[in-house]
């Protein structure tokens, strides 16, 4: 077990273990502007984590070399992330030693959280927009908040803020925290305020059904103190029964009737959406949003809830949403050439392709739209979803299915069929091709583009930088 961490006065020097994750690298930063001595290695450092690295100062070693600890300092904390495995060689030396280590979720709490109303935003999906959406809200409601996201907000120019204000907004996940601690990370947050947007399978390699996952969610709402509070997209079944039995009040929001915050008059245009937001019967906000999709309208209501419970008029958050910049890899227009709009986004989950190609038709409603999958995630690489991908990615007007990332490290009988997707999807009608290399990717398209096109592009990792090598293969004409 790891040993308790001395008091945060005594500690100048940290070290990461895997820094360069989104929330690994962000911290990294946040400890960084408090003025401790930060370093970090690991196996590779690429955009846009890399650059904010090397912005605050922090240089990252390549690989794994245990004499970077310094084992002679008292004041040395060794961060672990869960990316690190049990046989890690720096991981490997600060327990070994008897260095004080611990995990990423552990060390946001015994650095920043204490003090802090915490408000984390949990859920399969919208994490990262949500939890981006409220500190933005706070922000320009002048409540300084602080924040910690799991990928880069551009109001913020980065992943955090570190205000003086009372709430400090954090990105909850249900995956777990370190090889020596399988809880999962929301669990160490110290929640008062939670906020649950979706409860669906996922993280096939540490949860075996969606019943675990419950059960972890569970565990999240029983462990809420007595003044806290609960927010949930309660149109979703699964999301209500993990409430049952909450012993904090809980809000719910949606779409459908007995919902405490709901929608009404749901527009689209050019620019993005507009809703109106209802408290009960009362009318509290008309929102308007440079954000597409009914899931984003979702996910800025639950937002309005929050900042609601804690003080701020939900006009003034309402209005926040007019300079909302965005987050990167969420429906990012990466650029557009020969007539075709290329989208970068971060759906790996049949739901989220689901609502992202809906949201990309509303926004494009004229267009072609070409969708482009890669398989990267512990779930997607598995067979578990191969019906409902090809369901969601039927929504398209065609398919581009790309390999399995690191197909060889799986079994055959556990593996993702790519061509198994993509007849399902010509069963719907609808062109679908698996090609299992980048290059192939970018050759079909810009040998099958109409002119009037948008490629959305869909993978949680780098896919071989597609969406740079897409737009100057098309400037190419």
């Amino acid at each position: 077990m790891p040993r308790s961490l001395p008091p945060v006065g005594e500690i100048r020097h940290v070290h990461f273990v895997a820094v360069c994750g989104t929330a690994m690298g962000s911290l990294a930063c946040m400890l960084a502007a408090r003025g401790f001595r930060v370093t970090g290695s690991d196996t590779d450092a690429y955009p846009p984590m890399s650059d904010q690295l090397r912005r605050a100062g922090i240089e990252v070693k390549k690989g794994w070399d245990p004499s970077r600890l310094g084992k002679d300092s008292p004041d040395l904390v060794v961060v672990i992330g869960n990316a690190a495995r049990p046989d890690n060689p720096e991981a490997r030396a600060a327990i070994d030693a008897g260095l004080h280590y611990v995990s990423f979720c552990d060390a946001v709490e015994h650095f920043f959280l204490r003090g802090k109303h915490s408000v984390v935003i949990t859920g399969t999906h919208g994490k990262t927009t949500t939890t981006s959406v409220v500190a933005w809200m706070l922000t320009h409601a002048g409540r300084d908040p602080s924040a910690l996201i799991g990928g880069v907000f551009e109001n913020f120019g980065g992943s955090f803020r570190l205000g003086s204000g009372p709430e400090f907004v954090i990105e909850g996940d249900e995956y777990d925290s370190a090889f020596f601690d399988k809880t999962p990370k929301f669990l160490h947050y110290d929640a008062r305020t939670a906020l649950i947007t979706s409860v669906e399978f996922d993280h096939a390699d540490i949860y075996a059904s969606l019943d675990e996952i419950k059960s972890a969610f569970r565990k999240l709402v029983a462990q809420l103190p007595a003044d806290g509070r609960i927010v949930a997209a309660t149109d979703a079944e699964s999301v209500r029964e993990v409430i049952v039995g909450a012993k904090v009040p809980v809000e719910g929001y949606g779409f459908r009737e007995g919902a405490v915050w709901r929608v009404s008059d749901v527009a689209f245009d050019a620019d993005g959406t507009q809703f109106t937001a209802w408290k009960r019967d009362q009318r509290v906000a008309r929102v308007r949003m440079p954000l597409f999709g009914r899931h984003n309208v979702e996910n800025v209501l639950g937002a309005l809830a929050v900042c609601a419970s804690l003080g701020v008029d939900p006009e003034v958050a309402a209005a926040a949403m007019a300079s909302f910049a965005g987050v990167k890899r969420r429906q990012e227009l990466r650029g557009e050439a020969a007539g075709m709009a290329v989208i970068d986004d971060f759906a790996h989950h049949p739901t989220a392709v689901r609502e992202t190609i809906a949201a990309i038709r509303s926004r494009y409603p004229e267009r072609r739209l070409f969708a482009i999958l890669e398989p990267r995630t512990n779930t997607s690489r598995r067979r578990f979803f191969e019906t409902d991908f090809a369901d969601a990615l039927a929504a398209a007007d065609e398919v581009l299915l790309a390999g399995v990332f690191k197909a060889d490290a799986l079994e055959d009988e556990e593996r993702m069929r790519p061509e198994v997707v993509v007849e399902r999807v010509r069963a719907a009608g609808k062109q679908a091709h698996y090609l299992p290399e980048v290059d192939a990717i970018v050759e079909h398209l810009a040998r099958h583009r109409t002119g009037k096109d948008v490629a959305l592009v869909m993978s949680n990792g780098g896919f071989g930088n597609i969406w740079e090598r897409l737009l100057g293969r098309l400037r190419q004409g």
